[in-house]
């Protein structure tokens, strides 16, 4: 696997400085952490699952994670059992490359059952997907995960909690819940490979819902929690573990109550003013402003629903010539002692040890989504994987 693997090897070479490298399951946590991008989730329920799954990957797809969760009823749980199994013996039945697979359970129990019904295709299973997580539930769904791949002689199952409880909302009980998610997460470690955040379910508890005009981070209440998540479980000094992105709900145009938040300029420069039309039209400019604001907070990655939202999130992931030139010149060895220096680029200051960490992150987003050339901008990384 590679991002922007879909996109000819000659269009490739033309956008980018530094290629996205490949990976597989096998890769390093640390480095699957960031390549996860946009995780697409899909009802295991759909009876053509295992053709979705080869045409979203033929798309640029890299992670999916198939649910038996909220997206399903509860009536449809025991035929959305029995349809996962049949589908994976249906990618099985194909040497295609896959995305990253991850089934989102309800219970404990589920794991060892459902990794003993999948028998042998269980090879193509990344892992689990954990809803509602708190440190008591936690403990539960991690042995399971641990004792299913102790069990059936898996390399490495692993395990996504998603954090999306009232407990994280509410102020009187939020730093005992996130400490003890911190507990528990930590015993761990080698088994969770991220950390998602249910903000749908966030805003649930106040019976709130965020427009399409407004991000998550418009939403005060929700604002603040993923600051906090990111202040406990996201630290730069080697504790901290790899938080995605929250989903983006909207994926058809509505009426519109502020004006578009996607600037005209650099469609303009690059003569694709319909494209700029086309994502407006579909409420994709809030997800574009939304992505910034993941990644400025601290975020890696987006949860997705719609195919429609995965290459603009992947898009906006790869790094750019200016910060690639940043980050090396702040990493240089004979700069260890630290220091300030004028930026390549002339714009900025560049502080050696303050800068580190975010010059250490950006290398590893450089290393799974690629450096762009210096003459290439979102847009043509966009339309290149819009025409694939």
């Amino acid at each position: 696997m590679r991002h922007f693997g879909h996109i000819s090897p000659t269009v490739r070479k033309d956008l980018f400085h530094q290629e996205p490298v490949e990976f597989t399951a096998a890769s390093p946590s640390r480095l699957l952490a960031a390549a996860l991008g946009a995780t697409l989730y899909s009802p295991a329920t759909r009876p053509h699952l295992a053709a979705d799954i080869r045409k979203q990957a033929a798309r640029g797809v890299l992670s999916m994670v198939l649910c038996l969760e909220d997206s399903i009823s509860d009536a449809e749980v025991g035929s959305g059992e029995t349809n996962l199994i049949r589908q994976f013996e249906a990618l099985d039945a194909q040497e295609d490359e896959l995305p990253l697979l991850f089934i989102r359970i309800r219970t404990p129990e589920q794991i060892p059952d459902l990794v003993r019904r999948l028998g042998g295709t269980a090879r193509h299973l990344a892992g689990f997907v954990l809803p509602k997580f708190t440190e008591t539930r936690g403990t539960a769904f991690l042995d399971a995960v641990a004792d299913a791949e102790n069990r059936n002689g898996l390399p490495r199952l692993y395990a996504m909690p998603v954090l999306e409880t009232p407990d994280l909302l509410h102020l009187e009980t939020r730093v005992e819940a996130l400490a003890g998610i911190s507990r528990t997460v930590n015993r761990y470690r080698e088994h969770v490979l991220a950390l998602r955040l249910g903000v749908t379910d966030f805003c649930s508890a106040y019976g709130l819902r965020r427009t399409p005009d407004m991000t998550a981070y418009d939403v005060q209440i929700v604002a603040g929690v993923i600051a906090d998540v990111v202040n406990v479980l996201s630290r730069a000094d080697g504790t901290g573990f790899t938080v995605t992105g929250p989903v983006w709900e909207y994926f058809r145009s509505q009426q519109r109550l502020f004006k578009p938040q996607l600037r005209r300029s650099p469609f303009l420069e690059e003569g694709v003013e319909e494209l700029r039309t086309a994502l407006i039209e579909h409420d994709l400019d809030g997800l574009l402003r939304e992505i910034e604001l993941d990644r400025a907070n601290g975020l890696l990655g987006k949860t997705c629903i719609h195919p429609a939202h995965v290459t603009p999130v992947h898009a906006l992931s790869v790094v750019s010539h200016e910060e690639f030139s940043d980050a090396q010149d702040i990493l240089r060895p004979e700069r260890d002692g630290g220091g300030v220096m004028r930026s390549a680029y002339t714009n900025k200051m560049n502080e050696v040890k303050p800068h580190r960490a975010w010059a250490e992150r950006t290398m590893l987003r450089a290393e799974v989504f690629g450096v762009a050339r210096e003459e290439v901008g979102f847009v043509d990384l966009l339309t290149a994987g819009l025409q694939v």
